[in-house]
């Protein structure tokens, strides 16, 4: 595993933060691009992991960035969000709080040459926030269904999720790192 090299995963990676600021301007107008944006932004996520493993291009810099870009993106929709009156801020603070935590215990077990690999459950939080970010977007609904009530639902799983995977990552990185 090599320390920094550019690699197509690695520009995938840096593609999602070069994305964030079309996302966060484009969207307050244009909920339709912005989501579209974001969903380009999150298909980058899935595929800078799977073609980092396939193509045998995993880099410690990538293992680092791609939850950072991960984060930022996560977070811009979050604030976004609050801006717009769609998520309460109080929901946004948990959630950024904790990707913080675990993003500096994360460069803590990096720098000891420890790697926690990320388990099921962040996997399903990322899925859930991202789910949910696009729902809170998304204006009207279908039939019975408003995508609004639709996203804080699964906005509220998913801050279930980030509040247990973080548990569960920061005991993880304690038994790991003594």
């Amino acid at each position: 595993m090599s320390t920094i090299r550019l690699n197509v995963p690695t520009i995938l990676t840096f593609s999602r933060i070069f994305l964030i600021p079309f996302f966060v301007i484009v969207t307050p107008g244009s909920p339709y691009l912005g989501i579209g944006i974001f969903l380009i932004a999150s298909l980058t996520d899935f595929l800078d992991g799977y073609l980092a493993r396939r193509l045998g291009q995993i880099t410690n810099f990538g293992i680092i960035l791609d939850p950072i870009a991960d984060k930022f993106l996560v977070i811009s929709a979050l604030i976004l969000l609050v801006d717009m009156a769609r998520l309460s801020a109080w929901i946004a603070i948990i959630i950024i709080l904790r990707e913080f935590v675990v993003t500096a215990l994360r460069v803590v077990s990096l720098s000891k040459d420890i790697v926690i690999p990320a388990e099921t459950g962040g996997k399903l939080k990322t899925t859930a926030q991202m789910t949910s970010i696009i729902l809170l977007l998304l204006p009207g609904g279908i039939g019975n269904i408003d995508f609004y009530d639709a996203g804080l639902v699964v906005m509220y799983v998913a801050l279930v999720l980030a509040l247990t995977s973080g548990i569960k990552y920061t005991i993880s990185f304690w038994k790991n790192i003594q």
